[in-house]
């Protein structure tokens, strides 16, 4: 709601009417594209950096 009513600056009207895909693709624009979950390697190098 932050994003549609503050960045977007939608109505109400117009945010309620949105669909999920449209929704999503406004976030995208905002956000980026979704980046892929961790691995086994990228864990492992997390681990090592933050031993704790």
């Amino acid at each position: 709601m932050a994003l549609g009513f503050g960045r977007l600056r939608l109505s109400a009207r117009d945010f309620w009417a949105l669909t999920p895909r449209e929704l999503a693709a406004a976030l995208r624009a905002f956000a980026g594209p979704a980046r892929a979950p961790l691995d086994r390697p990228g864990l492992a190098a997390l681990m090592a950096r933050f031993p704790d």
